[in-house]
């Protein structure tokens, strides 16, 4: 099971080399790009606290308001797959801390599974898009998303068909596996 959860983050890692967050301008594609265009979605921590924020861009379309709204849609995308992935180590690490009794029992992990969709399903209602650029070369359109980690832990609140043992741990669990998630990020980054 950690090899597959290395696994995931290895390829979120590598994906994450191609989108970003911030505020500085680097080089993207010969262009100067604001920072988050270049450093990619991902968790991190701002100055507003711990974020996950999804980068994406769509290219191509005519309708402006077809193309950031493609952007727009796909920036929450990237921090839903994110969000995926967090909920999922999360609901690995319960059922592993909870897997002292009989092994054959399934009814808990059914209740992690429904928490993993639940919860993912009701974040992004909290997801804004909080930034765009436009590529002047290539007329590529970029869209910045951000979901806090206050506004999970409030929309994990208002899950009242999640299983309480479960919702419990994971607004327990939050705070650390953001930390951890956030120090994987750093590491795929410093290789």
């Amino acid at each position: 099971m950690k090899r597959s959860i290395s696994v995931l983050l290895a390829i979120l890692m590598g994906l994450l080399l191609f989108y970003g967050c911030g505020g500085k301008s680097e080089v993207y594609r010969g262009v100067k790009a604001p920072e988050w265009v270049v450093k990619g979605s991902g968790a991190f921590a701002d100055e507003r606290g711990k974020v996950f924020y999804g980068v994406a861009s769509a290219y191509g379309i005519r309708n402006p308001s077809l193309l950031r709204q493609t952007a727009d849609d796909r920036a929450r995308n990237e921090v839903a797959k994110i969000f995926q992935f967090y909920t999922a180590s999360l609901a690995k690490d319960y059922m592993a801390s909870t897997m002292a009794g009989d092994p054959n029992a399934t009814s808990e992990e059914q209740h992690v599974e429904q928490a993993i969709k639940t919860v993912t399903s009701m974040t992004l209602s909290g997801v804004e898009i909080v930034d765009h650029w436009d590529n002047p070369k290539t007329g590529e359109l970029f869209s910045l998303a951000r979901l806090d980690l206050a506004a999970f832990k409030n929309n994990l609140q208002r899950a009242r068909e999640l299983n309480g043992k479960v919702r419990d741990y994971i607004r327990q669990n939050a705070d650390r596996l953001h930390k951890e998630l956030e120090k994987e990020e750093d590491k795929m980054r410093e290789r």
